[in-house]
């Protein structure tokens, strides 16, 4: 399997390559050649996998089909080391648990940061120790995070030998478990960086340090926000696990709802519908930072500047700039490179937008593709947030309040709807009290959290700075 970037580099990279990289070096994003085709033979095969062996054998098998520089026992031995049941509670890994007739949860956040991106950073924790290890080598990563991609990354890698992880964050804008849990880590090679700006900020800067080449190579610069192949790739396979969960036969069809900002978590759904998963609808819920709603109503992509991007009570959505959103329009406009490069690099960069709608491929985008999408607001959360607890006396955190929402509206009859759930109660306490008047349970290890000592830098949003700091912590 060989991977190639949107933007329509020469090279052709093996999956360990990328791994260690994040973006390819035209700036583009690394995809595989082709998509491998599951059929329906395969497809009953793997649920029998996952019902008899478990998500980790499951696992191996979507995995082994994108990765084959790693040996097929090392591989699976790294799948049942991450997808326990000590490490995320349940033998199902990702239970799913239907609220009503034809409408399900599929938990995600069972891991140790109570969030969905547990489910690819645990595995990729083990595999950057992994490829380190073989190759003799050292990675720092560099990351940002609008409130949970952070803290699983930082519990990932805590502790792990060859790896230090620089994290930036936006100033003020997380809510204070998140905070709590990224800045109370003590661990050498964990480093706090809150920018003073938005989440945006922290993406252009990892952005403008992965692109400055020279600097990526001589500190060994790599990334684990979803720009990184092997993140998302892990994703993909929780797709198949909640489909299998929700039917029977495999000639059924399933709806997923994903909240979504920066369009990472979805697009794995699109990389597992392209492979063969037999999905209906993809269907996107932002909040009112609706950059990716307004691109599915109108074929229009237009980004926000910081200030007109919304603090909202989903803070992990609050992005204007979905970087992933790239690797789908690439596919959406079949595969031409230069035509994608000038969108996301020309076009962007000089105008702030470019515009699909007048394009015959835009069109393709629900019907080829099955993309929909709606927009929640904190008067819809709360509502959700009330209705959920009071129905079915399930709690839910305020991203996933996004996502039913809109599921409700693009429900049909006959194909169950699985709401993907992003995140435990407990990390946006503040608004879970303003909507139901109580607190969320807490497990027990996080207890005091908020009040333990942090360790953080504060900086202005300047990748020149950011990587000062680098540097001096590498040499």
């Amino acid at each position: 399997m060989r991977y190639l970037s949107t933007r329509g580099h020469a090279d052709r990279k093996q999956f360990c390559e990328i791994l260690l990289e994040g973006l390819a070096p035209d700036g583009g994003l690394y995809l595989p050649e082709t998509y491998p085709q599951v059929d329906a033979a395969t497809l009953e095969k793997w649920r029998a996998v996952y019902r008899d062996s478990g998500y980790a054998d499951l696992a191996f098998e979507v995995l082994s089909l994108y990765i084959d520089d790693i040996p097929a026992a090392d591989l699976k031995t790294l799948c049942r080391k991450t997808y326990t049941e000590q490490v995320f509670g349940t033998p199902e890994i990702v239970p799913l648990r239907q609220l009503e007739p034809g409408l399900y949860l599929e938990a995600l956040s069972n891991g140790p940061t109570l969030a969905f991106k547990d489910m690819a950073m645990q595995l990729l924790g083990n595999l950057f120790e992994y490829e380190l290890a073989r190759r003799g080598e050292e990675l720092n990563i560099l990351g940002a995070t609008s409130g949970d991609t952070g803290s699983a990354a930082e519990y990932a890698m805590r502790g792990k030998k060859g790896v230090r992880v620089f994290m930036t964050s936006p100033q003020g804008r997380m809510s204070p478990f998140q905070q709590a849990q990224m800045f109370s880590l003590q661990d050498a090679n964990i480093h706090n960086i809150a920018i003073e700006g938005v989440f945006d900020d922290c993406q252009d800067i990892v952005k403008a340090v992965s692109n400055d080449l020279d600097f990526k190579r001589k500190y060994k610069i790599g990334t684990v926000n979803s720009i990184n192949w092997a993140r998302l790739l892990a994703q993909v396979v929780y797709y198949f696990a909640g489909y299998f969960q929700a039917t029977t036969t495999g000639d059924q069809r399933v709806s997923f709802t994903v909240p979504s900002g920066n369009f990472g978590n979805v697009c794995a759904g699109h990389v597992a519908r392209m492979m063969g998963l037999p999905i209906e609808k993809l269907v996107v819920a932002t909040n009112e930072n609706d950059v990716l709603d307004e691109f599915f109503r109108t074929g229009v992509y237009r980004v926000r500047a910081s200030a007109d991007t919304h603090e909202t009570s989903s803070p992990s959505m609050d992005i204007s700039k979905a970087s992933n959103f790239e690797r789908f329009v690439f596919d959406l406009l079949g595969r031409d490179a230069a035509r994608l490069a000038d969108l996301f690099g020309a076009q962007l960069s000089t105008q702030g937008r470019f515009d699909l709608s007048g394009d015959t491929t835009f069109q393709a985008a629900a019907r080829h593709y099955g993309f929909a999408s709606g927009k929640s607001t904190h008067a819809d959360r709360l509502q959700t947030i009330r209705d959920t607890f009071a129905r079915f006396g399930t709690m839910i955190d305020t991203h996933t309040a996004d996502g039913l929402k809109v599921a409700r509206e693009h429900l049909s009859a006959g194909v169950p709807m699985v709401v993907l759930e992003t995140a435990l109660p407990i990390k946006f306490a503040a608004t879970i009290e303003e909507a139901l008047g109580q607190s969320p349970p807490r497990p027990a290890r996080f207890e005091g959290i908020e009040a333990l000592p942090k360790r953080v830098q504060l900086m202005p949003a300047d990748a020149a700075v950011v990587q000062a700091y680098i540097a001096s912590h590498v040499d």
